[in-house]
């Protein structure tokens, strides 16, 4: 199982020398990967409510995630470099192809790539793009995305984007793409998940849960003709750290190092190929050095 860290570009603390120290050390250390996430506002009246309660303060302070990553990329050389994740529907096709391609080119083929839909009606109204059809319009510029990356002239025609006969670069250095992954919950985006991504990302769901879930993927994705072999499951952990331990109906990947500890096993044990360590909500962690430490402790707890 591969392990993964979100980098600190969200907080009071997000930074070009948080970025360079955290990146760095990671690698030296050995993790596998790196990632980032994507929030674009935090509304004071919102129009759709948070799931968890309120938007943590944090939010208020986000560096763009393309951004991030293309920073961190210059300054190591082994890490991979993921999204988890960008909320698809909010961009244009071309335009995101033309910046993650560019990103697998600077970082020689290390790009990961996680998309998700988002829950935020506010984030969708900033963004330009219309709530309504958001699955289809997930689907169709994932499809896009794809043509662009795969085939030279590129020509497309979907109910919500069309590309005239063009060339269209840089292509990514990984052929025919970078892996994707897929945040999916819904019935409808689970399935899609099974029938085009190389894998599904989730964050938050008890483990075995999670595991039920992940073999009636691997099941849709062998209806459709697929290898289910090649569907991997990517788990993303908010890590909430307790000097004493918590009761059992707590958050997966909360409390002491021996609980979390074992949840890092329950998650290889269900098959996760990639489990990425998210302390950002961590209400222990105030700084850089909380971060690093963090970082560390995981890296040992998962070894």
């Amino acid at each position: 199982m591969r392990l993964g860290f979100i980098l600190p570009h969200i907080g009071p603390w997000a930074s070009p020398d948080a970025l360079t120290r955290v990146a760095t050390q990671a690698e030296a250390v050995g993790f596998d990967s790196l990632w980032v996430t994507d929030r674009s506002l935090v509304p004071l009246e919102p129009m759709t409510p948070y799931p968890l309660g309120d938007l943590p303060d944090v939010y208020k302070d986000v560096l763009d995630p393309i951004e991030a990553l293309t920073f961190v990329a210059g300054q190591t050389s082994r890490v991979l470099l993921g999204t988890a994740v960008l909320n698809l529907p909010w961009y244009s096709p071309v335009l995101l192809s033309r910046r993650l391609a560019t990103l697998d080119v600077l970082s020689n083929g290390r790009l990961r790539l996680g998309f998700g839909q988002g829950w935020s009606r506010d984030e969708y109204v900033v963004a330009g793009t219309p709530w309504e059809n958001r699955g289809k319009r997930f689907e169709e510029a994932l499809q896009a995305l794809k043509t662009i990356w795969a085939t030279d002239p590129v020509e497309f025609e979907g109910e919500f984007y069309s590309i005239p006969r063009s060339f269209i670069g840089p292509k990514p250095v990984q052929k025919p793409h970078p892996p994707i992954y897929v945040g999916a919950y819904a019935p409808a985006a689970l399935t899609r998940t099974a029938r085009f991504a190389d894998g599904w990302l989730t964050v938050g769901m008890p483990l075995p849960m999670t595991g039920e879930i992940f073999t009636s993927i691997q099941q849709q994705a062998a209806e459709a003709g697929r290898d289910p072999g090649e569907v991997e499951l990517i788990v993303r952990g908010n890590v909430e750290l307790s000097d004493q331990p918590l009761s059992d109906d707590r958050a997966v990947f909360a409390g002491t190092a021996e609980q979390i500890a074992a949840d890092i096993s329950a998650a290889r044990a269900i098959g996760a190929s990639e489990l990425i360590m998210d302390a950002t909500f961590d209400p222990g962690v105030h700084s850089v050095e909380d971060f690093l430490g963090r970082m560390e402790l995981l890296f040992r707890l998962a070894n």
